[in-house]
């Protein structure tokens, strides 16, 4: 299985129980490293700078990354399951690159996929979209919010977004926005909103429910939950299962208690986690 990722390295600066981190961050070091520990083979298509570690994609393949420019930063202050998200500046945008993924992850984290690289990156055989960095904008302080707009889906196969997101592109931020994101192409619509993730799949409604227990950093759990669900549907067919799966590798990660992308586990953690999830599943007509 091969998988691109599209999106941003990042310098994250964690502000977590009033201590301050600064780790590796962004798509890449999330998503490409679900995707990894679930065996495909990784092609980041991303940009860095000379400040950037490049040991911390552990190996992934990232042709033209690095740039002159600083990397893309962002300073984020976690608050349990929230976050208030300060940015920095950006990198140069993510250049064009034509391939055939069995699966594309496209997760831009501040408008870095444009033009030609956004249409290459629609090209894998599963697309899977996270639209937040098309919506984002940074105000005062670089204090990032989300500017209200639609996003085009042509070519997408699935779509992942939270309450604002569904908000921004569609006006509703729950069940009548992912009704919306479907009608409007995407043929599923995860909605991850604190320890519940919904999933809308044809005429259904599907939803997990994290364990509730403490949380140290949430920071890459939407990375994590794209990638993996992307992958598990091109290894199974069966987005129920995809569900299942992700939710596992996002509860792993968040039960591992680690801040920034050593948070990602191994698969067999999500493995053993799925299954628990696929027991307990709700589902109801949309």
């Amino acid at each position: 299985m091969k998988a691109e990722v599209w999106g941003h390295c990042t310098t994250d600066v964690l502000g977590v129980g009033g201590s301050e981190y600064v780790r590796p961050g962004g798509p890449p070091c999330y998503g490409g490293r679900a995707a990894a520990r679930m065996g495909a083979s990784v092609v980041l298509r991303t940009r860095f700078g000379p400040d950037f570690d490049e040991g911390a994609l552990g190996g992934m393949e990232c042709p033209g990354a690095r740039c002159p420019s600083p990397t893309t930063k962002f300073r984020i202050v976690v608050e349990g399951a929230s976050r208030r998200v300060f940015f920095g500046g950006a990198c140069e945008p993510v250049t064009p690159a034509d391939s055939d993924p069995d699966c594309s992850i496209v997760t831009p984290v501040m408008a870095e996929l444009e033009g030609g690289a956004l249409g290459c990156a629609r090209k894998g055989n599963f697309v899977m979209l996270d639209p937040r960095g098309f919506l984002r904008r940074a105000g005062e302080r670089g204090l990032v919010s989300l500017e209200k707009r639609g996003v085009d889906l042509a070519g997408v196969s699935a779509v992942k977004a939270g309450p604002s997101e569904l908000e921004a592109m569609t006006g509703s931020p729950g069940r009548e926005g992912m009704k919306a994101l479907q009608k409007a192409g995407a043929g599923c619509v995860l909605c991850a909103d604190g320890a519940g993730i919904s999933m809308l799949e044809g005429g259904r409604m599907y939803s997990i429910r994290l364990p509730n227990r403490e949380i140290l950093d949430t920071t890459g759990a939407g990375d994590i939950l794209a990638s993996t669900f992307a992958c598990a549907m091109v290894r199974e067919r069966d987005p129920v299962w995809a569900l299942c799966f992700a939710g596992g590798a996002v509860q792993a990660a968040l039960e591992s208690g680690l801040p920034g992308p050593d948070k990602v586990q191994p698969g067999g953690a999500a493995s053993t986690n799925a299954s628990y999830f696929y027991n307990l599943l709700d589902f109801e007509s949309a």
